[in-house]
């Protein structure tokens, strides 16, 4: 908070996780927590700062199987930054130790064993005091190609898998939200997903996540051209045909979304490592951006009636796959915290 920035919610949140994903594997080396930390704490627009981060719960930045010693050490790294932890990330796909959500018994076990740990660490940190709010992140951790086998069949593991995942979070205490990304099988598209939540019926602790990078391309309908919102010869810079689209977007999704990632996309699509094509994030500075950052936020998080929802407490801002020279120089953490700032501004409260 500052004199020109009056708004103290929703926090203003950096993500951890896009100096793992998308890294090694032949590609760049991932980027240690340390360092994200310190480069979140030394970001500051006229005043303001990062309120805290979201984490990916997986080596090297936090071990699935940290002790309460290890937790105890990583709230304390986090406090001395005075910084908070906001949503967490379960490693829940099959390369970090989980498995697909539509897959066999053997597989779904593996699902809910990385389940069970990724909110134990989201309980523990709330004890710590270091966590007062967010969310446990899951995806079906299943690709388009396989889940396109059985469409129906497959929908239906998954939301019985994401029902069971509900009773496993409601132990800890813990919500669930499941991120719209193109590369998710049975979450790849905007009917898709709807159709999942409505399926699992669980809105007290599953919703969504929408992360404005990813969920534009659901307008495109890239992995599924059959739900595409806008014509395959849309003019993504034609600011009317854009927010149209945007609007019958967030009013299905709206309603269940509970989490939410500030980002830019200029239209196109991008993976690195092993991370599969998904909506590219974009500095908030790219000229060839096509979202007006503040201004569609605005779609997420105020209602059809212009009321503010207050559904969620903090925002993130999500650069996974950056390049890791453009996320070693500070000035990429103001430029973004300074979209976030004017986020809030626009569509903020205080307490």
């Amino acid at each position: 908070m500052s004199d020109n920035h009056p708004n103290t919610f929703p926090k203003l949140h950096n993500a951890a996780w896009p100096g793992v994903v998308g890294k090694g594997d032949g590609g760049e080396p991932p980027i240690d927590l340390d360092t994200m930390l310190d480069l979140t704490a030394a970001a500051e627009v006229d005043g303001v700062t990062f309120d805290g981060v979201d984490l990916f719960l997986f080596a090297p930045h936090v071990d699935i199987d940290s002790t309460d010693a290890d937790l105890e050490a990583l709230a304390d790294k986090v406090r001395a930054r005075n910084l908070v932890v906001g949503s967490v990330v379960a490693p829940v796909w099959q390369p970090t130790g989980g498995g697909s959500a539509m897959g066999d018994d053997a597989e779904r076990e593996k699902f809910f064993a990385q389940l069970h740990k990724g909110c134990r660490i989201g309980q523990k940190l709330r004890e710590l005091g270091v966590r007062p709010n967010g969310i446990i992140r899951i995806d079906s951790a299943c690709d388009v190609v396989a889940w396109a086998e059985d469409p129906e069949g497959n929908t239906r593991k998954i939301a019985d898998t994401f029902g069971q995942a509900c009773d496993v979070a409601e132990e800890y205490g813990e919500r669930l939200a499941a991120e719209g990304e193109i590369c998710w099988g049975g979450m790849h598209s905007w009917k898709e997903m709807l159709k999942l939540l409505e399926l699992v019926d669980r809105p007290e602790t599953l919703g969504f996540q929408c992360d404005m990078a990813h969920t534009m391309l659901y307008l495109m309908g890239y992995n599924a051209p059959q739900d595409r919102i806008l014509a395959e010869d849309a003019d993504l810079s034609d600011t009317a045909v854009l927010d149209e689209g945007l609007k019958t977007l967030a009013a299905a999704l709206r309603p269940w979304t509970i989490d939410f990632h500030v980002a830019q996309n200029d239209g196109t699509v991008h993976g690195s490592g092993s991370h599969d094509k998904t909506g590219r994030h974009c500095l908030p500075t790219d000229p060839n951006g096509k979202l007006d950052i503040p201004r569609h936020a605005g779609l997420w998080l105020r209602d059809e009636g212009g009321e503010l929802t207050k559904a969620f407490r903090h925002l993130c801002w999500d650069g996974c796959m950056f390049p890791n020279d453009v996320m070693m120089q500070p000035e990429t953490w103001n430029d973004i915290l300074a979209a976030m700032v004017a986020v809030r501004d626009a569509h903020g409260w205080t307490e």
